[in-house]
């Protein structure tokens, strides 16, 4: 009995001994440096250690495209409330919407019905004339010499961080539009290229809602440079509008709140944990959200380009390091209406809103029948260009087949823009309206149409 007692003793001790050693072990192992990157590190092997910057950008301005700026503004507040600082979240927008005189609630801006003031508290680094080109490059790229107007806030990140670039707008085949310029693909791409090249980031995430602006990136953005970007359609689908006038906004607005692909992956940030949620994961959610669309309405496909070797990144590691508990707000039911007619639904609600005889009524009214003519206008001239340049047939089988999936839009980026700027010298501007042409401009450069052969026939259809 006495060697059994003396052998459990032993045990006892010795269990007792290696519970002290692992603990011990363990309190050190957690104040080490290695274990502390080791938690911070997701499973693809990406360190929270770096800088988070953010580039929000609206690139249109007017009430009517009220939902640019609210897009953007509800993006501050996730970024904001997943504790990036201000210094770090740089904000591109014109800033004629909170304060416009046809906002119901003065120096509110709200993202989705009922929605809470998603502009309070947004800085004001780049506004109204200052929203260019540019400057958007320059902020990117960090280049503070570049830079024109505004906060001159940029980017001045290095090779260990993190930078997130949301982008909504109105656009077309291979170009966005910003208020009054065009930012074409070839361009972004370029920026893009120009940061990786100066170590300017570990990673990059684009998101960018705009018609058609799978073609931003497709054939040209590499997947070595280590950007990751998501569109809200291909490149050749529109992107929709989301919480409109007789639909689902509130009966005092009588412009569209949102955009559908955008609400998708705002509300999806508001809704989930983005410090356990991946790129992927709300990649498939926006995706299913945005492509089932509406019963009465259309849909698009989100699309992803570039480098997919870190969709398995949480959202944390761009949008803060600290995230909030989600909220409980659901998803509603939502119509939707194409980008490019949200202007005519706006325009249409206010006049059955407004009294006849007042001047309100006769302003809408005027605006929707100078809208109305110039897409009439616009048709017109680009289908009778087409039929000058290449035969009726040819012009229906050659300008308007875009190329296949997965090749740019065109090979002759110059080409593009001086025919853009051709057809604007003789027919006048193509507007956001024209912008839906600007695939079909770009089979002219592919089909060998020269700027002599494309400003004839625009002057003879114009003139």
């Amino acid at each position: 009995m006495r060697i059994r007692d003396v052998l459990l003793g032993a045990l006892v001790s010795y269990l007792i001994i290696q519970n002290v050693c692992v603990a011990n072990a363990s309190r050190v192992l957690q104040k080490s440096q290695f274990f502390a990157n080791f938690l911070q590190s997701n499973n693809n092997g990406i360190s929270n250690n770096g800088t988070k910057w953010a580039v929000l950008v609206a690139g249109s301005n007017g009430w009517g495209n009220y939902r640019h700026q609210a897009d953007v503004c509800h993006a501050y507040q996730i970024l904001k409330k997943s504790g990036m600082k201000d210094e770090n979240i740089i904000v591109f927008m014109y800033d004629d919407i909170a304060n416009s005189p046809e906002n119901p609630h003065p120096g509110i801006i709200i993202n989705s019905p009922n929605g809470s003031d998603v502009y309070h508290g947004v800085p004001k680094d780049y506004t109204g004339e200052n929203v260019t080109v540019n400057n958007l490059f320059a902020a990117i790229l960090g280049n503070k010499s570049g830079i024109t107007g505004g906060s001159g806030k940029v980017v001045e990140s290095g090779p260990d961080d993190y930078i997130f670039i949301y982008y909504t707008d109105h656009g077309g085949a291979g170009v966005v539009e910003m208020i009054y310029e065009q930012l074409y693909a070839n361009d972004l791409n370029d920026i893009l290229k120009k940061k990786h090249e100066a170590n300017g980031y570990k990673s990059l995430v684009f998101y960018l809602e705009a018609c058609e602006s799978g073609s931003m990136f497709q054939g040209l953005l590499p997947s070595n440079i280590n950007v990751y970007a998501t569109t809200a359609s291909n490149a050749t689908e529109d992107s929709w509008a989301e919480y409109c006038p007789n639909f689902d906004a509130p009966l005092e607005y009588d412009t569209c709140l949102g955009d559908l692909y955008s609400i998708s992956w705002l509300e999806d940030c508001d809704m989930n944990d983005v410090g356990s949620e991946t790129l992927q994961q709300q990649y498939e959610s926006v995706r299913k959200r945005t492509l089932e669309g509406t019963v009465f309405n259309g849909s698009s496909h989100v699309m992803q380009y570039g480098d997919m070797s870190f969709s398995g990144s949480v959202l944390s590691v761009y949008l803060g390091d600290n995230p909030s508990p989600p909220t409980t707000t659901t998803k509603s039911s939502s119509n939707v209406v194409p980008q490019r007619d949200a202007a005519l639904v706006h325009l249409h609600h206010k006049i059955r809103k407004s009294d006849v005889n007042s001047e309100e009524y006769l302003l809408a009214k005027k605006k929707l029948s100078e809208e109305l003519a110039h897409r009439e206008h616009v048709d017109y001239s680009i289908n009778q260009i087409g039929k000058l340049l290449l035969g009726h047939h040819d012009h229906q089988n050659g300008f308007k087949n875009l190329r296949s999936s997965g090749q740019p839009l065109v090979d002759d980026w110059d080409c593009l823009k001086t025919l853009v700027k051709t057809y604007a010298k003789y027919c006048g501007s193509l507007s956001t309206y024209g912008l839906k042409y600007t695939g079909e401009i770009a089979n002219a450069c592919n089909a060998g149409i020269t700027v002599d052969q494309f400003a004839a026939a625009s002057i003879q259809t114009c003139s």
